[in-house]
């Protein structure tokens, strides 16, 4: 016992001691407060929703992926539904497309918007456009890209709208494919989802993703939809919620059925063009939203660097040990529940590993690629 508790003075090594405990105790409070609530997440008081529901989905030279996966989305098991496709400055053969898809979905709804050098690029018109043209109150959005799990997609989505919940944040994953690039893009959504449903669970929305989530119209309308970011081409799913989720108005559905996938990047260069559109809202977060996704991961950073450290001193050495343990079997089981509720089962036995590597690899990806605000879409 006495040389497991070691003794304290006034030197160095005592320092980096007692920081390695405050992040360490840092990461416990994380796991426990916030992750905890994703990893032990149990759907409450879901009822079936009998009301209307518009699909809205923007799209731009999306034929191929139209033609694909369009039909999956007509043919929800729902009893009143609408798919609304806004049709943005498409130059491909879109239109011709939705057209033919037309005459056998009668509650298939077009609008087209035509080419103009006039026009604000990005999704935010086109939703807007579709938001305004939609007849019913609760809205579903997702991507010309995307294909739903199951023909209960709409259902599963839809009966998670209440009297209280007027935000229903989704999960949608990638498909998986051979590679490494694939693997680590899977792996990255996963944990982003992770997060940001932790977070919501834990009153702290941030985020949703635009391929699977859904709001009502009046929520829209209550923030002046996307007027307050109106000017930054990406941000019509996260920053959205951050003005939109107050109080107790949103809940999170994880439901397997609920998920919503698409094809994910399939080169690294691809990628980093994808993640550079994503870090253009990051200067945009409140100050209170970037301290509190930041501060796990560099909290982890702070505690690795003062674990290896602390081994080198006999009078820390089966503290440190102990205390880092604890924390690295801690965030296996708690990180390893919230991957197996997304299905992400694979990712399970190296979790330890790939939560110290991504506390490097996410910041590394932040400062090192362009963010700029590129004006296309």
């Amino acid at each position: 016992m006495k040389d497991f508790l070691p003794e304290l003075d006034y030197n160095i090594e005592t320092y980096v001691f007692l920081l390695f405990c405050l992040v360490a105790f840092i990461q416990f409070l994380f796991l426990t407060l916030v992750y905890s609530r994703m990893a032990f997440h149990k759907d409450k008081n879901v009822t079936e929703n009998k009301d209307g529901v518009s699909i809205i989905i923007a799209a731009r030279n999306e034929s191929d992926n139209i033609f694909k996966h369009l039909p999956f989305i007509l043919e929800q098991d729902y009893p009143n539904f609408e798919v609304i496709i806004v049709n943005h400055q498409s130059t491909d053969d879109s239109k011709f497309i939705l057209n033919a898809y037309k005459r056998q979905y009668p509650h298939l709804k077009i609008i087209e918007i035509e080419k103009s050098p006039h026009i604000k690029y990005g999704k935010k018109l086109p939703l807007t456009v579709g938001i305004k043209g939609a007849k019913y109150e609760q809205l579903l959005f997702t991507d010309a890209d995307c294909k739903p799990a199951s023909d209960q997609w709409l259902r599963s989505m839809a009966n998670h709208f209440s009297e209280k919940h007027e935000i229903v944040l989704g999960y949608g994953p990638y498909q998986k494919h051979k590679g490494w690039v694939n693997r680590l893009i899977r792996f990255d959504t996963a944990w982003i989802a992770m997060n940001y449903l932790s977070f919501a669970k834990a009153k702290m929305p941030y985020m949703g993703i635009g391929r699977n989530m859904a709001y009502t119209k009046s929520v829209f309308n209550k923030v002046e939809g996307f007027k307050s970011h109106y000017s930054v081409s990406s941000g019509d799913d996260d920053l959205f919620i951050q003005d939109a989720a107050r109080k107790k108005n949103y809940t999170i559905n994880i439901s397997p059925d609920s998920y919503c996938y698409s094809q994910a990047p399939e080169t690294w260069k691809e990628w980093m063009s994808q993640k550079s559109r994503h870090f253009t809202t990051a200067n945009h977060y409140k100050v209170i939203k970037k301290l509190m996704l930041g501060i796990y991961p560099l909290s982890l950073l702070i505690m690795l660097v003062s674990f290896v450290t602390l081994l080198f001193d006999k009078n820390f050495v089966w503290l440190t040990l102990a205390i880092f343990t604890f924390i690295l079997l801690l965030k296996w089981v708690i990180l390893g529940l919230s991957m197996k509720k997304l299905k992400e089962n694979k990712f399970i036995a190296f979790l330890p590993l790939l939560d110290i590597a991504y506390a490097f690899l996410a910041p590394a990806m932040y400062y090192l690629i362009d963010r700029k605000d590129e004006k296309k879409w």
